[in-house]
């Protein structure tokens, strides 16, 4: 052989053949077509079995024989293998040798006597034959070893049943119910009975099932039973029998919503008011949803607007108790829920709502945690005193709730004036006196001096206000609102002037002060007021030495033409056209061109009411243009800048100025050089 033939052939580097024509097959096939044949020829039998006749009696014992050996065979190699037993013994019923298949039967039993399949194809067997008794003793026997299996015994009672044998089907039963199993075997039972129309059997087998399968749906299909058959007495004993039985720690809705129904069908509507009642005062709100809306449904259809009401109000009140445990200081549902049950008008729920709000403390001793906190307490108060009238339960609210406020961190004037407005409803002056002196002592606050000083006020107790305002100027010598009320006091209700006046001298004297131009400006229409011209005028003087304001200087110039002078209106235009020309002087030096344009502006009005046309020509000379800049932006940076356009004033006596002040910078500058020039010389 040539060694190219070697190469090419399966040596140790064999070569792929070579395709000689590499054109498309004239008829193509498709991956379609493939899996189609594949799944045709998928139910195609591989091999058949080939159909044996028998012709004689010798034939057909070799044949048993054979298959027999077959079947020992098979369960010789696995005995434990059921359904070699179940095909051996169900191959001899076939061949009607009935012996031969017990004892198979008996023979599987024997090995695996646990399997239930095994036990019905074997009663299944005698009962397709028509061995009664045989079938009977099997089931007794599988009852007696297995007697939790059901299907036994449901098998045993149809049979007997089947037979017309009643009683045997009782005594089956009986048997069972010793074993105490479900409902649905008690069930099976009643129905048996009432099939054969024994009512009392069927009601003496439902009292021994309640009482070893006391669940409430139990206790409803007797009482449904009893419906039925129209015993309505005993249908409410049941009913009854079953809530007592079950007690409150075992209640169940479902119990309840089936007796109220009974009642409503038997008219009975109060009963059944009276249950649904009894079931929500002693379910948790959790387990009485369905109660609730039964109990809803109810009152629409046959109760009046109270009952209605009621209903409505205990849904709320599942949903704010729902609510409160998810969020229990959440004291806004604690305001509704509180709200909800003074509208329902029971006065211990409401106490009792107030005493769990009030007892959810705030988490932190901060005030903004407190605020709503405290409304629950001033309700609570207002409650006791407006709706229960109980003063003395009214009071221990109150002192409860300032007894357990952190007073030196921060307190709430509120609570302390209610208080003490409390006490003086109660005609207890006296002691409102003390609560809130008590209360100024212990947390000083502009509210409570306030709200002292109104007390006294509106009783007409003067001296007191009078010894209320130096308290609270002592505490706070700042509070300018403080100084004027005190003046006011003491001028318009009791007229004593001079003391007005004093206490507006002292104020100004203050060397801190939160307002002073609302100070300043109640001394002033206060001397104004008294017509005391000249010292209006030194106040003014005063203020301004404190501040050069603008508006002081136009309130100024204002207040000079509003004093009647002797010889007219011309004195009062003269002395503010010259503060006028003070005031825009000042504003010069200081270079503050917003506030020159404000008091041109004031300055022109008053010109156009008083002045001449000189006068008038004098400020529109003063009045600034208006010109457009660029400047750079606050928030530019040397990579980016940033710029931005603003509106400048631009005055016309500052262009004259600056134009005098370039100028002598020239001389100044040529006087030096022309110094300079001559020195040279000289050298």
């Amino acid at each position: 052989m040539d060694s190219k033939e070697t190469t090419s052939g399966f040596g140790k580097n064999p070569r792929p053949p070579k395709v000689k024509n590499k054109s498309a097959a004239p008829v193509q096939i498709t991956a379609e077509q493939i899996l189609r044949e594949a799944h045709d020829r998928r139910l195609e039998p591989t091999h058949s079995i080939p159909q044996q006749k028998i012709a004689d009696l010798e034939e057909l014992s070799e044949f048993r024989q054979r298959k027999r050996k077959e079947f020992e065979d098979n369960i010789r190699k696995n005995r434990l293998n059921i359904s070699n037993w179940i095909k051996y013994a169900s191959w001899e019923e076939s061949q009607m040798e009935f012996q031969r298949a017990r004892s198979v039967f008996e023979r599987a039993l024997d090995v695996e006597w646990r399997n239930n399949a095994l036990w019905l194809r074997y009663v299944d067997m005698e009962l397709k034959n028509r061995s009664v008794n045989h079938a009977r003793n099997l089931l007794d026997r599988a009852t007696t070893l297995l007697p939790r299996v059901d299907q036994f015994w449901y098998k045993y009672t149809y049979m007997e049943e089947t037979l017309g044998d009643v009683p045997k089907a009782r005594n089956v039963f009986e048997r069972w119910m010793k074993w105490e199993p479900t409902e649905n075997a008690w069930m099976a039972y009643i129905k048996m009975e009432l099939r054969y129309d024994e009512k009392q059997r069927a009601r003496a087998i439902y009292e021994r099932f309640v009482s070893i399968h006391p669940e409430p749906a139990n206790w409803i299909k007797w009482a449904k039973f009893e419906e039925e058959h129209n015993n309505l007495n005993k249908c409410r004993e049941i009913y009854t029998a079953g809530l007592e039985f079950l007690g409150e720690e075992k209640l169940d809705q479902k119990l309840l919503v089936a007796f109220a129904k009974f009642e409503i069908k038997a008219k009975e509507f109060e009963r059944a008011r009276v249950i649904f009642k009894y079931g929500l005062d002693r379910l948790p709100k959790s387990k009485s949803q369905s109660l609730y809306n039964q109990y809803t449904n109810f009152e629409k259809q046959y109760g009046d607007k109270a009952g209605i009401e009621d209903v409505v109000i205990g849904k709320r009140r599942v949903q704010y108790e729902q609510e409160i445990e998810e969020s229990p200081k959440n004291y806004d549902i604690w305001f509704d829920y509180a709200k909800l049950e003074e509208s329902a008008g029971d006065p211990t729920r409401v106490r009792e709502i107030y005493e769990r709000a009030i007892a959810q403390i705030p988490p932190a001793e901060e005030k903004r945690f407190w605020r709503r906190y405290i409304y629950l307490w001033i309700n609570y108060a207002l409650y006791e005193e407006l709706e229960s009238q109980d003063i003395e339960r009214t009071r221990q609210i109150y002192e409860q709730c300032i007894q357990l406020i952190p007073h030196k961190i921060f307190t709430f004037a509120k609570i302390w004036l209610m208080y003490a407005q409390f006490e003086i409803r109660q005609m207890q002056v006296t002691q409102a006196r003390k609560l809130l002196g008590r209360a100024i002592g212990t947390c000083p606050k502009n509210r409570l001096f306030k709200g002292y000083i109104d007390l006294e006020f509106q009783l007409r107790e003067f001296d007191r206000c009078r010894t209320i305002y130096t308290k609270y100027l002592e505490y706070d010598p700042s509070n300018c609102s403080a100084w004027i009320q005190f003046a006011e006091l003491e001028k318009n209700v009791l007229d004593e002037v001079e003391r007005a006046r004093a206490i507006f001298e002292l104020a100004v004297s203050q060397e801190n002060l939160n307002m002073p131009e609302l100070l300043w400006k109640a001394y002033i229409d206060f001397e104004i007021g008294e017509e005391e011209y000249e010292k209006t005028r030194d106040l003014y003087y005063r203020l301004l030495e404190r501040t050069e304001h603008v508006k002081v200087y136009i309130s100024f110039a204002q207040f000079e033409l509003s004093i009647p002078y002797e010889d007219g209106n011309a004195e009062g235009v003269k002395r503010a056209r010259a503060i006028f020309d003070k005031a825009y002087d000042k504003m010069k030096q200081k270079e503050l061109k917003e506030e020159r344009v404000l008091l041109l502006e004031a300055w022109k009005d008053f010109e156009e009411n008083y002045g001449t046309d000189e006068t008038r020509e004098v400020v529109n000379k003063k009045m600034p243009k208006v010109v457009k800049k660029r400047r750079r932006a606050a928030d530019s940076t040397e990579d980016n800048i940033i710029w931005e356009e603003y509106f400048d004033y631009i005055f016309a006596d500052d262009e004259v100025q600056n134009r005098s002040i370039k100028i002598l910078q020239m001389a100044q500058a040529w006087q030096a050089k022309v110094k300079n020039t001559s020195r040279h010389k000289i050298l």
